[in-house]
């Protein structure tokens, strides 16, 4: 998808301020490797805690592109996924996992290079049980996120846009990036920020 591309070279950061400062998930939900990067439509997962079972049905189910994004019912001491899953989800060709809970075996996933975003990692397994939700609304700290929404993360963070606010989030975004790259041109010369801004008189210099 042609927007998805366009949105996909904005950073996390300006696509939250494109949203008026909305839509991004907890701040502890960071790539396992700094270099990570993911955006594509959003397969929803609702696990119990300490289950991991709909992640593999997830990976399994969902199309390519798709990101996987999960809410573990606030249960973080478990490695929910790990490098097998990512091997058999790169295969299938989903685009990442964002996860409300930790992972393990972070170095044969960023070997692999499949993105993952995570709380942290943990090296306890899970149970087998299987009862949750997939594609499913679910929500991620005060955000309600919907299959198809779409997902975006990076070393900063993850944001997710609603599917129907797509195309004002791009135009919204590329004019924050104009509005920033003129301010770099006033850097540049030597102003300050205060001054670029006008609070140099506003709240005095």
């Amino acid at each position: 998808m042609e927007l998805l591309k366009e949105l996909s070279k904005f950073s996390a950061a300006t696509i939250c301020e494109a949203l008026g400062n909305k839509g991004n998930l907890p701040s502890a939900i960071k790539p396992i490797a700094a270099s990570m990067k993911v955006c594509g439509p959003a397969y929803t997962v609702q696990t119990m805690p300490r289950d991991n079972v709909l992640l593999h049905r997830a990976y399994a189910y969902a199309k390519s592109g798709d990101v996987l994004i999960a809410n573990c019912s606030g249960f973080y001491e478990a490695g929910y996924w790990g490098d097998l899953m990512s091997l058999g989800a790169k295969t299938k060709g989903i685009n990442g996992l964002v996860i409300d809970a930790c992972v393990r075996d972070a170095d044969d996933i960023e070997a692999l290079g499949f993105p993952v975003f995570s709380r942290g990692l943990c090296i306890r397994g899970t149970s087998n049980h299987g009862e949750g939700t997939l594609n499913e609304p679910i929500t991620i700290g005060d955000v309600l996120i919907h299959p198809g929404d779409i997902v975006v993360g990076d070393r900063d963070g993850v944001v997710v846009v609603p599917f129907n606010k797509l195309e004002e989030t791009i135009e919204k975004a590329a004019a924050r990036e104009a509005k920033e790259e003129r301010t770099r041109v006033e850097l540049r010369k030597g102003r300050t920020s205060l001054q670029i801004y006008g609070w140099d008189e506003k709240f005095g210099y």
